[in-house]
């Protein structure tokens, strides 16, 4: 967790109280024990990285025994004394075997395909019970998201997967993920904290509509072409006009509640598309992210061939899936170190 996410976590506060809660909550974080990541990219649980407490259950459980303990001693009742301890002893058990069931298990998180700003990102973790001991109850949370409990039989894994809100774009990172287990009564969590260095993209959020990108845009080092409609090649969109085509609507946009837009394209003759940072005007930079993701998006639909210009870093022109990834991927790292 960086500073910039704890200053958001705690509005109101001012600056020098503000630093004292980030100080005071990265002081108790390096007192955690975290599991580490091993040269094989595999987390593995020892002794004394195990935490456990009672559960609601557990307290209530603990709460009626003291009150049978008291009764027994009051009335000279031994039968009840017996039971009582017997029930105690079953508990403590509980508490033994709760440790136990994370002790030695292999974790390891990978990040899964990128997705755009406001979308959910998937994380990949594998689970799996190296020892002769099956496991139960296994689950994995971070935050508020929790994946179903897991059940791993011995010498066996589990892939669980993980969403989580991307709500920002760049590298979205999970540093630990929280293993808990109330196995085998509900009376004891057990749970340990994985270290991780699992990362997925997350793409700029596209906007709803972006306009067609200028023709043979920047800084003319590119010679002007004469274009040529009714080609293959794809020159942008714009709305649409009585008399247009029906073969050249946009239906995709259509559907996605973006207006009813028309496909322009040209030929071979016609102007090379580049996609330029400089020719938009929006003042606030994510905003021209997301109307550069937005024409990069229809410009890859259309089977354009286009290239990316962008502060510091350029996308030459070509076409296809492969292409509009690598542009995506330039949008969300900008600015990024």
């Amino acid at each position: 967790m960086t500073d910039r996410t704890m200053a958001i976590e705690t509005p109101g506060l001012s600056g020098s109280s503000n630093r004292v809660v980030v100080l005071a909550r990265r002081y108790f974080a390096n007192l955690l024990r975290r599991v580490p990541t091993g040269s094989d990219g595999v987390a593995r649980v020892g002794a004394r990285q195990i935490y456990i407490l009672p559960t609601r259950a557990g307290l209530m459980y603990g709460s009626v025994l003291m009150v049978m303990l008291l009764g027994s001693l009051n009335y000279q009742n031994n039968l009840g004394l017996l039971f009582t301890f017997f029930l105690a002893s079953v508990g403590l058990v509980a508490m033994h075997h709760a440790w136990f069931n994370l002790l030695g298990v292999a974790v390891q998180a990978r990040g899964g395909p990128a997705v755009f700003a406001g979308e959910t990102a998937t994380f990949e973790i594998s689970l799996r019970a190296e020892r002769q001991r099956p496991r139960h109850d296994l689950q994995i949370v971070k935050g508020r998201e929790r994946a179903p409990p897991q059940a791993v039989p011995a010498d066996d894994q589990r892939l669980v997967r993980l969403g989580l809100p991307a709500v920002r774009r760049g590298p979205c990172r999970i540093e630990y993920l929280t293993l808990e287990t109330r196995h085998p009564m509900g009376l004891f969590r057990a749970w340990c904290y994985i270290a991780t260095d699992a990362t997925t993209l997350v793409y700029p959020r596209p906007a709803a509509r972006a306009p067609a990108p200028e023709r043979d845009a920047g800084d003319g080092r590119y010679p002007r072409k004469r274009p040529v409609e009714g080609l293959e090649d794809y020159l942008g969109s714009r709305g649409y006009r009585p008399g247009d085509s029906t073969r050249h609507i946009d239906w995709k946009a259509f559907a996605r509640e973006r207006g009813l837009l028309v496909k322009q394209f040209g030929g071979e003759e016609g102007d090379e598309i580049w996609i330029d940072w400089s020719r938009l005007s929006a003042p606030d930079p994510e905003v021209r992210l997301g109307i550069l993701a937005r024409q990069v998006l229809d410009a890859g639909a259309a089977g354009a061939r286009f290239g990316l210009r962008l502060p510091g870093a350029l996308e030459g022109l070509a076409r296809g899936p492969a292409h509009v990834q690598r542009c995506l991927t330039r949008l969300a790292l900008f600015g990024h170190v």
